[in-house]
């Protein structure tokens, strides 16, 4: 996750599209019925309405799921600390979108604005039978129930882009239109095509102003996606089914490069379930499978471009979240705004060296300690200790 380095310290990166934050959200949509919500209760072990039928998630359910963390677990098993805080990521459930919601159909619009509260997007598609469980559609058609999800958000940003284009289009015909407006429209002209194209906002290269006109807007189509395919536990398990042929095919086509997450509703909801670690850890030995949430809950914090620090002591090792590319007094600003203000320095351990020679002390006898200012640009996994002036020409640490 660390961005690269030149030299001793990491390259400022490049201009990102979309909110700028650490308490970003990451929503999961697809139709109804493709096991949206049973995979939201497996991911948080939360208990939201899980029902035959479609939107019988009506209101968005929104939990905060920790980050597993190896690193995490060690500094844990290292301090015993009092209290002990990882990383979190923010999903919500959103209620399933059927084809014309982006005309109103079903409870297109508001769905359509709880994905615009999102930061990305986990693209939950079906891939398994079951009588039982009804589909919008009549029959189960991965790929084409990729393409409805894909059109109706690309579909609700050309009815957004209409109402904001035309009257800057009048602007900057009309002549005497200041410079920023007409930035502004040819940023949105070249969205309007691209959407017109069929292709995603992400999908296309954009510089550092035209980012900024971007995030001003903020479109649907700008969102990362991670699509994540609901298998039978059967064809999870054998890593075979009859539709990822044509997953494949449509995500090749449509969103080249995308990440793809295999996994099974039915064996995490089993897992879920089961009474015991020791349960659960039997059963996929037995299976020779492993659960895909770890990953998936990793993947999606990445993809809203998030890394974090350790503060580590007998009171408390806590990871913080910040955006990656975040300088050192950000990174104390996180824990109070007084250390961002104050800011002296940071006293810096990478997780791998206080890992290798397992104590503070040995780390610096080793020559590995460091003391960094304010261009430090923090690295995912640092442990960090912070100076900063407390007021009247104290000094204080936070660990």
């Amino acid at each position: 996750m660390p961005p690269k380095k030149k030299g001793d310290e990491a390259e400022k990166p490049p201009p990102l599209i979309g909110r700028i934050g650490t308490n970003l959200k990451i929503g999961i949509v697809g139709l109804p019925n493709v096991g949206k919500s049973t995979f939201f209760n497996c991911l948080t072990k939360s208990q939201a309405q899980a029902e035959n039928f479609p939107f019988c998630t009506i209101d968005p359910n929104e939990s905060r799921v920790p980050v597993p963390d190896k690193r995490w677990d060690f500094l844990c098993e290292t301090y015993e600390p009092l209290s002990k805080v990882p990383a979190f990521l923010n999903v919500v459930d959103i209620a399933g979108l059927v084809k014309g919601a982006h005309e109103g159909q079903g409870l297109g619009n508001a769905f359509l604005s709880n994905i615009g509260a999102c930061d990305a997007i986990f693209h939950c598609v079906r891939a398994f039978a079951d009588e039982d469980i009804v589909h919008v559609e009549g029959d189960v058609d991965p790929s084409r129930d990729l393409e409805i999800i894909h059109d109706e958000i690309r579909l609700k940003d050309i009815e957004y882009i209409k109402k904001h284009l035309e009257p800057l289009e009048r602007n900057v015909t009309r002549g005497g239109g200041d410079k920023k407006k007409k930035e502004e429209y040819d940023v949105l002209k070249k969205v309007n095509d691209l959407l017109h194209e069929g292709k995603w906002v992400r999908q296309c290269m954009w510089d550092a102003k035209e980012i900024d006109i971007l995030n001003v807007h903020l479109f649907l189509t700008s969102k990362p996606v991670i699509y994540l395919v609901n298998l039978s536990e059967k064809d999870y398990t054998r890593k075979k089914n009859k539709w990822l042929v044509k997953i494949k095919e449509w995500i090749d086509k449509t969103d080249k490069g995308a990440t793809v997450i295999l996994f099974s509703g039915a064996l995490e909801l089993a897992l879920l379930e089961m009474q015991s670690d020791e349960e659960r850890e039997a059963y996929l030995k037995e299976k020779e499978i492993t659960s895909a949430l770890e990953k998936i809950i990793v993947t999606g914090y990445k993809a809203l471009n998030l890394c974090y620090f350790f503060t580590c002591g007998k009171d408390e090792v806590k990871a913080w979240t910040i955006q990656v590319g975040a300088k050192a007094p950000q990174a104390a600003g996180r824990i109070h705004t007084d250390f961002e203000k104050g800011f002296i320095m940071a006293e810096v351990m990478a997780y791998d060296d206080f890992f290798e020679h397992k104590s503070e002390a040995e780390v610096k006898a080793h020559g590995k300690y460091k003391q960094k200012g304010r261009d430090y640009t923090v690295i995912d996994g640092d442990i960090i200790y912070f100076k900063f002036n407390a007021g009247a020409g104290l000094t204080a640490k936070k660990k």
